[in-house]
């Protein structure tokens, strides 16, 4: 029973979702909004139990399972990016088409929160590809949750079918590992790595793992249903996507090719230096294009992608402190700024006004600080976060980051990080101008409660982070030493 309560996140968060299926059932279509109030007491109960069980280290149900601070400080992640999408989601749901499915979406969010955050525990292969496909069907179902959008259904299809074939390629790569190791456990995959450095088949299983890996991860070349699907999907389920299900990727190949694979590093590690490298630029060089500021989101978080897979180059603790660091940061900074837009959405869509079509389009986001203040102040703190702007989150990330590279020698890799940064900044200030120096096309108008406190929850915890960021650093410091 003690160590059952270990699990006491992951139980709240699945009973939430299934007392949420269930009750439903019997609810009429205007109580059904009480879900999202019941959605967000399960997230927040199970961010407490977390919280406190910070420090605490045990393995369960014969190795599967590993409690320690790097699986501890990704559920923070997943349950904090719940936490600020199930409360947007309160007005979200309310104002769609698809409100008499309200306890299907509530219970699709909180499955998906439930598979990352088994996949941050999981040290084993079987368990771990269980957890992921648990997190990846909720969210095929969740970005085709507007059926009437048919650019909401081809976001969805392109995800689901990417992910199918990344899947398939997941589980190929750990059938190699479980042929020449004879095991799916991590650690003792690790004990048996020499088998796989000296066998051809070491190197196809690498292969095959970060092709199944950086689709999670959404790294350059294995990105491409992310754009669609961000844009397509309801704003809220793209928060979720961008902030919450990317960082599954990561913590899984966290442990996979840093503990599991660590006899094949010179392999993976050139993978990941060209991978990053290549998904930072690419995604900075597109988003400058792009008038649709979902879309501008999605090619900026490939590049956000690109800055934490430096961890995998740099290989230093600094450097993998940094990375950790980064994905909470990152967390809040993508999460809000897809709820900010998401916000905006909302305005065009119930208000009728501006280009109905492409409700995101930059032009329906003029005048936004007179239209609506607080959307456009949240969207600019998010915005020069990501940038890397002093004082805010997104600037202690980098800076310890690109100071890890720096340290370890690798000033050229820390060069083109702050290049890409610099670009960043173009598309950011153009979509602040747009929100303060042009004439609004509308009169003010009121933010829905909910909207507005998901926003102040994902802003405070940016400048959480860049005002007071010792005790994250620590966090992410004791993760960083389960990898060394």
């Amino acid at each position: 029973m003690e160590n059952l309560m270990l699990l006491a996140p992951e139980i709240t968060v699945a009973a939430a979702g299934l007392i949420i299926l269930f009750i439903g059932v019997f609810m009429s279509p205007r109580t059904k909004n009480m879900l999202g109030y019941l959605a967000t007491l399960g997230v927040l109960t199970a961010l407490v139990l977390t919280v406190q069980s910070f420090g605490t280290e045990a393995t369960m149900f014969y190795g599967t399972v590993s409690i320690d601070a790097l699986s501890q400080f990704f559920k923070l992640v997943f349950l904090a990016v719940a936490l600020i999408v199930s409360i947007a989601s309160i007005a979200s749901i309310k104002y769609n088409e698809n409100s008499d499915h309200t306890e299907e979406f509530y219970s699709l969010v909180l499955f998906a929160t439930l598979g990352m955050m088994v996949v941050a525990s999981s040290n084993d292969f079987i368990l771990l590809f269980c957890a992921f496909e648990l997190a990846s069907f909720a969210t095929y179902a969740l970005a085709g949750f507007e059926k009437q959008n048919p650019v909401s259904l081809e976001g969805a299809m392109k995800y689901f079918m990417m992910g199918a074939v990344s899947s398939a390629l997941m589980l190929f790569g750990i059938s190699f590992v479980y042929g020449a190791t004879g095991t799916t456990s991590i650690p003792m995959i690790a004990e048996n790595a020499s088998f796989l450095a000296e066998n051809p088949i070491g190197l196809v299983a690498v292969v095959l793992l970060i092709a199944g890996f950086g689709f999670k991860m959404a790294l350059v070349p294995f990105h491409m249903w992310a754009p669609d699907t961000y844009q397509g999907s309801p704003s809220v389920v793209s928060s979720l996507l961008a902030a919450g299900s990317k960082k599954m990727g990561f913590v899984a190949a966290f442990r996979v090719f840093i503990l599991a694979l660590a006899a094949l590093q010179p392999d993976w590690q050139l993978a990941f230096t060209i991978l990053a490298v290549v998904t930072m630029t690419f995604g900075n060089v597109v988003a400058v294009s792009q008038t649709s500021v979902k879309r501008m989101l999605a090619y900026s978080s490939l590049a956000q992608a690109g800055y934490i897979a430096m961890a995998f180059v740099v290989m230093t603790p600094m450097a993998l402190t940094g990375g950790i660091f980064y994905t909470l940061a990152h967390a809040f900074m993508k999460g809000g700024a897809f709820i900010a837009a998401g916000a905006v959405v909302w305005m065009i869509t119930t208000q009728r006004t501006g280009d109905l079509q492409v409700p995101d389009h930059l032009d329906n986001f003029r005048g936004l600080g007179k239209r609506m203040p607080l959307v456009a102040l949240c969207m600019t703190v998010f915005v020069f976060a990501l940038a890397g702007i002093p004082l805010t989150s997104g600037f202690m990330a980098k800076f310890v980051l690109f100071s890890s590279a720096i340290q370890a020698g690798m000033t050229w890799l820390a060069v083109v990080a702050i290049l890409n940064s610099a670009l960043s900044l173009f598309y950011y200030a153009r979509l602040v101008r747009y929100m303060y120096f042009l004439p609004p096309e509308g009169k003010k108008i009121g933010l829905p409660f909910p909207y507005a406190a998901a926003l102040l929850l994902a802003t405070a915890g940016v400048f959480a982070m860049g005002l007071w960021p010792e005790p994250f650093l620590q966090w992410a410091m004791e993760a960083a030493k389960v990898l060394i």
